[in-house]
């Protein structure tokens, strides 16, 4: 299967299009960022804090991907710190809910592959009983850390993909 690439940091002359939505959007304290670092990659980082019912922090990114039959999985090439992190999807910007797919770093650079059908709906860190993502595009993505602990996080990300 052919890989088609989303996003690829390493091509962006800007990244002003991703968005920080961290947990001060409900009384949270927990800080992050996205930058470019020197080498082309994306560097999400900060510090997740519990405070004020906090604890989660994340980027977003809206942008329309048309999703064929043939495109099974998300694949991110990342190098994470050993914690774990979730990869969201939206059909449609404006839905509340977002579809899930956690995975884990190891603390080097690797290729990971996340199924589609394996998305599931997910409203304020709650599971909802409906189907998994099934819709023919994606509007928005991100990335997010909610790991119930305070912690500093770093992620770098070199590209978004779907093979």
């Amino acid at each position: 299967m052919d890989l088609k690439t989303i996003y690829n940091f390493s091509t962006q002359e800007s990244i002003a299009e991703w968005r920080i939505v961290n947990d001060g959007v409900m009384g949270g304290v927990s800080k992050s960022s996205i930058a470019l670092t020197a080498d082309g990659h994306g560097k999400f980082a900060g510090y997740v804090s519990l405070q004020n019912n906090g604890g989660f922090a994340s980027i977003q990114l809206n942008k329309k991907v048309a999703l064929s039959d043939e495109q099974k999985f998300i694949v991110l090439r990342v190098k994470g710190d050993g914690k774990r992190y979730e990869f969201r999807l939206k059909g449609k910007a404006w839905q509340s809910e977002s579809y899930v797919h956690p995975f884990a770093t190891s603390g080097v650079w690797e290729t990971i592959k996340l199924p589609i059908n394996e998305f599931y709906p997910q409203l304020r860190g709650r599971k909802l009983d409906i189907p998994n993502f099934g819709f023919d595009h994606i509007e928005q993505m991100s990335f997010l850390i909610a790991n119930k602990q305070e912690e500093y996080f770093e992620l770098l990300i070199d590209w978004i993909g779907m093979e």
